[in-house]
Formats: C-alpha cells, structure tokens, sequence
C-alpha cells in the first residue's frame, strides 16, 4: 500500500485532521493532528485511527501501524 493511499483513506473518515504518513509496503507511522481528538484519552484516539483503516487492517495491506495523536493545541505546544 503506499503512503498517498493510507493518507486519502483517512482523511476520507476523519476530514477534520491533519495525518502526516510515512511508512513503506505495509508499515506506517502516523502522526494525525484534529480537533476529533479533543476531550479524548489516548486510547480512543488511536481508536478512531485504526477504525479509519480497519479494512485495509483486516486484508493486510497494512500490517504495522504506530500512532500519534494531537489535538491542535497539543500539536502547538509540541
């Protein structure tokens, strides 16, 4: 799967968020950055992340995936 596809697929699911992927073949890294994460913990941040790729999870075009969660203001202050 490529970078561009996992990217498209979730902003077509969480429109509102930033995501900046990198990765190859069926390992990604994704920082995603939405006021969706706000007044959440994180595991249901990285809930509603994996809910966006769960298809693509369950027919292994993506194998490993490391989240990173910010609200806007998290992301500011980082």
């Amino acid at each position: 799967m490529l970078i561009e596809d996992v990217k498209a697929q979730l902003e077509s699911q969480l429109p509102d968020c930033e995501f900046y992927v990198q990765g190859d073949g069926s390992h990604f890294e994704v920082t995603a950055v939405g006021v969706a994460f706000e007044g959440l913990n994180a595991v249901k941040k990285q809930q509603l992340v994996y809910g966006a790729l769960t298809a693509q999870i369950a027919d292994g075009s993506v194998h490993a995936l490391i989240i990173k969660t910010y609200t806007p203001s998290e992301w500011e202050s980082r």
